[in-house]
């Protein structure tokens, strides 16, 4: 899969409102059934209720007031009637609309934690594969318009047809000929509105790209501020900017237009509508017809509330198309398959030894391009391996593999003779300790970052792993000491700093394998000295794997392999090597 780039949209697969996720969503409202219900109940009775004035009226216009005082009683209970449905009117909204965002509130909680908790498990690939942005954007914005969809417009969607119905059947009974009229006018409405919500249908997915574009790339900058302003990308960024934002912006606005042309296209299908009424309406009295004044009004009060569960409906079909599209992408991360998980049978790594071969291993990260093929390796309990060998050679994959980040296509890895695909991740990886070139200092204080890898650990045994390999040096710096908060991503923090507070994680954490990736690249030579003495102790008797373009770092590795050519272009100890005079032996000189 190609990375999803700023200006590459993302794919959509359907251009119509997909009812199987909506299916999926609503399956949610099960369990809380009895709160649906009553929301429901609560707002078909607003509907009803708002339905009855006009057939109240037409009565005191009909019946009442050409009777004169004969009805006067008649005419309070009417008014009084009004009255309270006018209250009703007003108070039931308030009921069904705090019922359903109590609903939306517990349901979105739910899609949110689903998501996230997918994201935890999701294999790195699907990382590589995308910018953090539009990942972010899956968990935030589309989750909060679904939040809306419940709130507002799920139970409008079904009320505001069982008022049309409703109306509908009112008007029936006053006048079957008025209600042809009216009807006469709502199908070309109907019409031009689905003509028009088509066209923004697809204007919407393509928003959902361009907004998708534009977020992943604000992500980006803020996270590479620094290295954007020291090399003076900055208007670079803004001109990027602009083009994203004018590509969102353009679409937007297509949007809005379409939309305009909702409000003229219902008023001259309604005027023509209340036209017709009256034209029809003066027919009948030349006819002959009689009580027409409290039918014309009525008609004409129904004529408006028909309009806006209509002029309503078509919103919400907007909507459900947007919420169609995020649904989209967000189940689309949801039912990404977790290729990393444990076997159905998977057993704990217990007792370790040490020893890890890597047996025939074929890998590539794409299909047909191979970064390891046939690679053989076989490590013995306590053998520290060094890894050399050019940029993208495969030196992080062998350890990547190692640690199950990626699965081998072909071949296996073992440890102590277990296929690590056979083994519970999380026994797996309690067992090696890995140190990253790039080390992420979460927020918090500084022994919550040391004690990230064991939440148990006292903060006794933080400090004693800190010291161990020179980390006190930086809790020193902070009035605070170890209980200094530290920024996001340790702002604040030196490079050599933050590597400081991962080596002290590992020293803690105390696998049986550690991992060296380039761990003391971003360290000062003098802290470097102090931190080889460290590791010395810290290494001796178990198994470790040191990735390293510092050639300093690695001379004492009991064997050093020259990564190349998709395997092992040479190993021995540094001795070997040189006296070979072959690829290691002119990397050495060229350093």
């Amino acid at each position: 899969m190609k990375r999803n780039t700023y200006y590459m949209d993302e794919v959509v697969t359907t251009e119509k409102v997909d009812v199987k996720y909506f299916k999926r969503l609503l399956s949610r409202i099960v369990p809380y059934k009895k709160l649906f219900i009553l929301a429901f109940i609560l707002l078909a009775a607003s509907s009803l209720v708002s339905l009855l004035p006009p057939y109240i009226i037409r009565a005191i216009v009909n019946n009442v007031i050409p009777a004169g005082d004969e009805k006067q009683r008649e005419l309070v209970l009417y008014i009084t009637a009004l009255g309270v449905l006018g209250v009703l009117t007003a108070v039931l909204p308030y009921f069904h609309q705090r019922i359903m965002g109590t609903l939306g509130h517990k349901i979105i909680s739910e899609v949110r934690r689903e998501i996230f908790l997918k994201l935890q498990e999701l294999p790195f690939d699907y990382y590589d594969n995308r910018p953090a942005g539009k990942i972010s954007i899956r968990v935030t914005e589309y989750v909060n318009e679904l939040a809306d969809f419940f709130t507002d417009y799920l139970l409008s969607l079904i009320v505001n047809i069982l008022k049309i119905v409703a109306a509908t059947i009112f008007m029936l009974c006053i006048s079957p000929i008025l209600t042809g009229v009216i009807y006469a006018a709502a199908i070309p409405l109907t019409v031009c509105v689905y003509f028009i919500k088509r066209a923004v249908r697809r204007l919407f997915r393509k928003h959902r790209a361009k907004n998708s574009n534009r977020n992943a790339f604000i992500v980006e900058s803020i996270m590479g501020e620094k290295v954007i302003k020291s090399n003076n990308r900055s208007a670079y960024n803004r001109s990027v900017y602009k083009d994203l934002q004018e590509d969102s912006a353009t679409t937007w606005m297509q949007i809005v237009r379409r939309n305009e042309l909702n409000a003229p296209v219902s008023e001259l299908c309604w005027n023509a509508g209340i036209l017709g009424i009256y034209a029809v309406a003066l027919a009948l009295i030349g006819g002959g017809a009689t009580a027409m004044a409290g039918t014309v009004i009525a008609f004409t009060l129904y004529t408006s509330l028909c309009a806006d569960p209509l002029l309503q409906f078509t919103a919400i079909l907007q909507q459900l198309s947007q919420v169609s599209a995020n649904l989209e992408r967000i189940y689309e991360t949801v039912d990404t398959p977790v290729t990393i998980h444990d076997a159905e049978n998977a057993v704990p790594l217990e007792n370790v030894q040490g020893k890890v071969d890597f047996n025939d291993v074929t890998f590539g990260y794409e299909p047909g391009v191979n970064v390891l093929e046939h690679f053989d390796l076989h490590v013995r309990p306590g053998e520290k391996i060094a890894l050399v060998g050019p940029t993208g050679a495969g030196k992080t994959t062998v350890i990547s593999l190692l640690t199950r980040f990626y699965d081998v296509n072909e071949g296996s890895v073992t440890v102590d003779g277990h296929d690590v695909r056979a083994l519970t991740l999380h026994s797996l990886r309690k067992e090696i300790g890995v140190l990253m070139q790039e080390p992420f200092i979460f927020k918090g204080t500084i022994l919550d970052n040391i004690r990230y890898g064991t939440p148990e650990a006292t903060d006794e045994q933080c400090i004693a792993a800190a010291k161990m390999i020179y980390c006190d040096r930086v809790a020193a710096r902070f009035p605070d000491g170890y209980h200094a908060m530290l920024g996001e991503r340790g702002e604040g923090l030196s490079s050599g700093e933050k590597q400081l507070i991962s080596f002290a994680r590992i020293v803690l954490k105390n696998p049986r394998i550690v991992i060296l990736d380039e761990a003391t690249s971003a360290i000062d030579s003098e802290t470097e000295l102090l931190i080889q003495a460290a590791l010395d102790r810290i290494l001796a008797g178990k198994t470790s794997f040191i990735v390293a373009h510092r050639l300093s770092t690695i001379r004492k590795a009991d064997r050093i392999l020259f990564i190349a050519d998709k395997g092992i272009a040479e190993q021995g100890s540094h001795e070997e090597l040189m006296a070979q005079k072959g690829r290691y032996y002119a990397l050495n000189n060229r350093k």
